[in-house]
């Protein structure tokens, strides 16, 4: 008789494929849902630059490089055009005010004063022909007067004598008549000479004033054709260093041309270029230092120039105090120039990540020191030393602040 056989239960061996793949796929779906999928980057520790963020003071400052230059430069200009005949002083010579430096040569000029002196010469003798001529009118009416005056003399005697013997009834009455006429007419022609002397003194006077004039003008234009031929030696106008001299002899010079420069070397100024990022905050009377053999001097912005080149703005500054006992044009100094008042702040060191990140984002190292995570920050000002830290980061906590040249767009680094 048959027997009926009854189904095992329980796990059997064809379904642990199932089992495994189910698992599988769970944690796969787990892994997706939950997992840590942002790129990380495998990091040598030791090759990085791991600083800590701090609260400290923050001096709000930066450092420039500087140039030492004359306090003054004077621009070296021929006055009168000609040609360069000698070169007096090279460059690189200590000069004094009114020295010459070049001399140059004009033909015309020469020229310019013979003509001159001629027109003077002229001038000259006709003022002495008229002047002469002038005093013989002079003398002529004169005489005419004097004749003028006898001739009235005796007419009046005629005329009184006549008139008595009118009276007397001892002459005629035409003859009476005759007398008092040509008395009367000789007393008209005086009065006629003397208005004739009034009027020529005054013509004289103004036409010999016109001609002074006239002569003066001449010697003044002889006295400035000769000044221009002593402003063919071109002189210093200051004591000082004679730098740059662009002539050579045989060269043409026009009048006003500039040729050379003199470097006033009473006192120093310090120029520097600075960034186009601080020229909001760089003003005149600016406080500024530099250390020089263990020594700190001090400076002032004297003066910021408007123009902006190659994301650069030039400013000078001069020395507060004492100046270095071994200054010399040319030479550089790394100034430190205050921008604003020490504040507290909290800071992180200068390092080469800003070129990567602008200051908006730094990586931030974990507790245990085997990873570091990218977190977004704020940075306000900086200075040589420190960025001051506005938001973002907490004190103690450390932060790479090496270049992230090599890390690629990774947001966590594997610290090894």
């Amino acid at each position: 008789m048959d027997r009926i056989i009854e189904k095992k239960k329980g796990l059997r061996k064809k379904h642990i494929p199932y089992i495994v793949g189910g698992a599988v796929l769970l944690a796969a779906i787990s892994w997706m849902i939950f997992g840590d999928h942002r790129p990380k980057f495998n990091a040598d520790k030791e090759k990085l630059a791991i600083q800590t963020v701090a609260r400290g003071e923050f001096n709000d400052y930066i450092r420039v490089n500087g140039q030492v230059q004359p306090i003054n430069t004077i621009q070296l200009s021929a006055i009168e055009g000609g040609m360069v005949a000698e070169k007096v002083v090279e460059e690189g010579s200590m000069v004094h005010r009114g020295e010459v430096i070049v001399r140059l040569t004009n033909p015309m000029l020469s020229l310019n004063i013979l003509d001159s002196e001629a027109q003077l010469a002229e001038k000259q003798n006709f003022l002495r022909n008229t002047q002469v001529t002038m005093e013989q009118e002079k003398l002529n009416l004169r005489k005419e007067r004097l004749q003028l005056d006898l001739d009235i003399e005796r007419k009046n005697r005629k005329y009184e004598q006549y008139r008595n013997l009118y009276d007397e009834k001892l002459t005629s009455r035409e003859e009476y008549l005759q007398a008092k006429e040509d008395y009367e007419f000789a007393v008209k022609g005086l009065e006629l000479v003397v208005e004739r002397q009034k009027q020529d003194s005054i013509y004289r006077g103004i036409q010999i004033d016109q001609m002074e004039e006239s002569l003066g003008n001449i010697r003044r234009n002889l006295v400035l054709v000769r000044q221009r031929v002593e402003n063919l030696d071109v002189k210093s106008p200051v004591d000082g260093q004679l730098g740059l001299l662009d002539v050579e002899i045989g060269q043409s010079v026009g009048s006003g041309a500039r040729i050379g420069q003199i470097s006033v070397l009473s006192d120093y100024k310090i120029e520097a270029l600075i960034d186009e990022h601080y020229i909001d905050r760089v003003k005149n009377g600016l406080a500024a230092n530099f250390e020089r053999q263990d020594k700190t001097y001090s400076l002032v912005v004297r003066k910021v120039y408007p123009e902006v080149r190659d994301k650069q703005f030039k400013t000078d500054f001069v020395f507060e105090g004492e100046r270095p006992d071994n200054i010399r044009a040319g030479q550089t100094y790394y100034i430190n120039l205050q921008l604003g008042q020490s504040a507290d702040a909290l800071l992180i060191p200068r390092g080469a990540f800003y070129q990567n990140t602008g200051g908006q984002w730094i990586f931030v190292v974990s507790s245990d020191g085997n990873k570091a995570a990218r977190r977004n920050i704020r940075i306000g000002r900086q200075n040589p030393l420190y960025y001051e830290v506005l938001s973002g980061l907490e004190p103690d906590e450390k932060v790479i602040t090496s270049s992230y040249e090599s890390f690629g767009d990774v947001q966590e680094l594997i610290l090894k």
